[in-house]
This record gives C-alpha cells, sequence and structure tokens, in this order.
C-alpha cells in the first residue's frame, strides 16, 4: 500500500481512537493484562466494546500517543496483506520516534497475522489484539502463539455494567422504595434491549438488526465463502425464536431446507465462532451420553431475541434464563442442564463434582411451583447439594411456602450479587 495513503489511515484511525469518551470500566480485570509480558488477545462478539476496551486499558497504562499505534483491520480502505503489520509498525516509530506498544484491532482480517505477532513478542514487544471470531484462538494462533497468549473474552453489557452506563447504584443491601424501583425499572430496560453499547447508548434497538447483519455476512458468509445464505438464516431466526429450548439435527434441516447433516453443523460451529450463540450440554458423567443428548441454545445478547426473533409473552421467562445462562459464563462457570424426571435449568460442575443447581421463572405461583421447585429439588438430591437456587422475575406464592433448602431471590438482586 502507498506508504503516503498508509500513514492517513493511520493517524486518521489514531484520532478517531483517541476521541473516545463515555466509556464505563468493564468488569473484567485488566491489571493482569497489562503486567503480562504475553500477547493479550481480545475476543468477543461484534460491537460488544473491545475497541472501547483496549482504549481503556490504554489510559490505564498512562501512554501518551507516541507510546501506542493503534490500528483497526475492519477498514474497507485496507487489504488483507500482512506485510501491513511491519509497515504500520515502522511508519509509527518513524513517525514518532519511538517503539510503540501496539494496539491491533479485529486482526482475524489479515492472514498470517500471528506469525508477525509471535516475532515481536519474542523482542518483548507489548501487543493486544482483538477479533471478533473464535477461530482466533484456535487453529490460527495453535503454531505461533499457544502458550504466549492470555484471552480476555469480552461480551455486551452485564447488568451491572448497564447500571454502571445509566448512571444507577448497583447496591442491593437498604434500598429505599425509589432506588429499588428505579433498579427494577432499569432492568426491564435490560431484558428488553439488551446490553450492546450503542444500542443501549442511543435506545435504538434497529442497531441490533444491523449488527445480525453483520455477524451473519461478514463473520459467517464472507468468511467461509457459503452459498446458502437464506438457509443459514433462517437456523438463526429459529433459535432467536426458540431461545433456551432442546434442538435437534432433525428440526434444523427441517427449518432450513438444508438436507446435508454435515452442513448443519458446521453452520452451527460458525454461529458459535462468531459469538452469536452458546450450545448448552445436559449433563452426565458420559461423556458420550453427553453428546448424545439433545443441546439446549442461547444468544450473546437477550436484545437479539426481541429484534430478530418471533416472539409471544411466553418467552419472558425463556430471556430470563438466558440472561441468567450469560452470567453464569461470566462468572466463568462451567454450565450444564439438567433432566430427569423434572428438570433443572443450570447445574454447575467444578472439578469433578457438580456443586450449584440453579432454577429460573418469570412468575412464581401455585400453578408451577411443584415443577420448579421439584425439579431443582431432584437435581439437588441426585448431586448430593445441601442447596439451590429459584431465581424468578416476580412471585405469587409466599417465601414460608418454599422448602428450606431452597435460596429463592429475584433475578436482578442475584445478577448484582
Amino acid at each position: 500500500m502507498n506508504k503516503e495513503r498508509l500513514t492517513e489511515i493511520l493517524l486518521d484511525q489514531k484520532e478517531v481512537f483517541s476521541a473516545k469518551t463515555g466509556l464505563i470500566d468493564r468488569d473484567i480485570p485488566l491489571e493482569d493484562a497489562i503486567k503480562t509480558a504475553l500477547v493479550v488477545i481480545i475476543t468477543g462478539v461484534r460491537r460488544c466494546g473491545k475497541s472501547s476496551l483496549l482504549f481503556l486499558i490504554k489510559e490505564k497504562m498512562q501512554l501518551d500517543e507516541s507510546g501506542f499505534c493503534y490500528f483497526n483491520f475492519d477498514d474497507e480502505r485496507i487489504v488483507n496483506d500482512v506485510s501491513l503489520l511491519e509497515s504500520i509498525d515502522n511508519l509509527h516509530k518513524e513517525i514518532y520516534g519511538k517503539e510503540p506498544a501496539l494496539f491491533f484491532d479485529e486482526i482475524q482480517d489479515i492472514t498470517g497475522w500471528e506469525k508477525f505477532v509471535n516475532r515481536l513478542y519474542e523482542q518483548g514487544r507489548k501487543i493486544f489484539v482483538t477479533g471478533s471470531n473464535a477461530s482466533i484462538l484456535s487453529s490460527e494462533i495453535a503454531t505461533s502463539l499457544t502458550g504466549r497468549n492470555k484471552v480476555l473474552e469480552l461480551m455486551p453489557f452485564s447488568f451491572n455494567e448497564y447500571l454502571r452506563f445509566k448512571s444507577i447504584p448497583a447496591g442491593v443491601e437498604h434500598l429505599s422504595m425509589k432506588k429499588r424501583l428505579q433498579i427494577t425499572g432499569a432492568f426491564d430496560a435490560f431484558m428488553s434491549e439488551g446490553g450492546f453499547p450503542l444500542a443501549v447508548k442511543e435506545n435504538d434497538p434497529e442497531i441490533l438488526t444491523g449488527y445480525f447483519q453483520d455477524i451473519l455476512y461478514r463473520d459467517i458468509i464472507a468468511r467461509y465463502r457459503l452459498g446458502q445464505v437464506d438457509e443459514i438464516k433462517q437456523i438463526g431466526i429459529y433459535f432467536l425464536s426458540n431461545i433456551a429450548k432442546k434442538f435437534s439435527y432433525s428440526t434444523l434441516q427441517t427449518v432450513s431446507s438444508v438436507k446435508s447433516l454435515s452442513s448443519i453443523k458446521s453452520y452451527l460451529g460458525y454461529y458459535a465462532h462468531a459469538y452469536l450463540f452458546y450450545y448448552l450440554n445436559k449433563f452426565d458423567f458420559s461423556l458420550k451420553k453427553q453428546t448424545l443428548n439433545p443441546r439446549k441454545v442461547f444468544t450473546v445478547d437477550q436484545g437479539f431475541i426481541h429484534k430478530i426473533g418471533f416472539n409471544f409473552s411466553a418467552n419472558k421467562g425463556r430471556v430470563l434464563e438466558n440472561i441468567v445462562f450469560l452470567e453464569l459464563k461470566r462468572r466463568k462457570k462451567e454450565i450444564y442442564y439438567y433432566s430427569g424426571k423434572g428438570e433443572c435449568d443450570f447445574v454447575i460442575k467444578q472439578g469433578l463434582h457438580i456443586t450449584e443447581a440453579v432454577q429460573v421463572t418469570y412468575l412464581l405461583n401455585n400453578e408451577n411451583f411443584e415443577r420448579e421447585t421439584g425439579g431443582l429439588l431432584e437435581a439437588m438430591k441426585n448431586y448430593g447439594l445441601s442447596t439451590g437456587w429459584l431465581l424468578y422475575y416476580d412471585k405469587e406464592i409466599k417465601e414460608n411456602q418454599i422448602p428450606g433448602e431452597i435460596t429463592i431471590m429475584p433475578v436482578w438482586k442475584w445478577l448484582l450479587g
């Protein structure tokens, strides 16, 4: 690329990056990422705030203009040429006369990036990269950066972060009625609009339609050079209309009109690599049985459910379950679902044992009380648990009706705990 043109793009991007305002601290510990000598890889779904996290890291490192080199490869002016990486680094040193820390955004668009990054790592350079596809963590770095990288997975705002962005104090103790109503009102909005930073800032759900299209066409269709666009899209819409429900390959074949089972499995993998969907296994001590049982599907942000899926009022409970699933992932839990005579939404594995059981319901009342508590108690008994969680949006029963070994709590309060 022409040096003058590249210099213009480099300085344009740095100016935009340095002008970021109105950011909040994310619930990700940045100190270890700043101190480590490893290459820091920030990954996650498109538009969840990875570039902003780079800016926060730059600020915490107290780097002036000469101390960091920022470049975003998700730019239509840029060609896929790995030699650009060295050109950008050299340009910065030529302009500022100083070797910078490198901040490379959406680097997965450059083939062979990992070898360049590895070479600079061996020279002791401080390097941060971001990517919107999980393959950045697998085959692309398997040979060059194994054991040389530290991964931070970023998601859209948690409820804690959502409140912080809205400047609402997030404490749960000694709440006045006014403060409780403020928090629960914010939770209603969070359930509906989700946690993508720009969508929250602009209060514009149409932004999510654009995000879905970007993920579909750029991270999946273009990346894997696929032709069955409508078929893949139908799978995504079906999932967003059936969140937190079990699915089968045969159903997806019918929904999408894709006859090939291997193609269906590949499409599910592409959606997972783009961080749009997660698939939850039923727990079984036999790994073989785990793979044979149907899985449940969840999405990276509940806003997609409302904007893209076909929704009915009955979906509220599944939206709530999706929110709890995402929070468990943020807390780095190893999550499964339980199914026996009854069902329990989540069981948590730590080491070789199940250590927690969590049931989620929108409205806890006399009609569903036996089903919800029964499935939870059955899971607790099966795994020798003395306590379990029953999380709800609202309830119509008195707390003294709940068995003593079950802790009940509104989801909003559990999220802030």
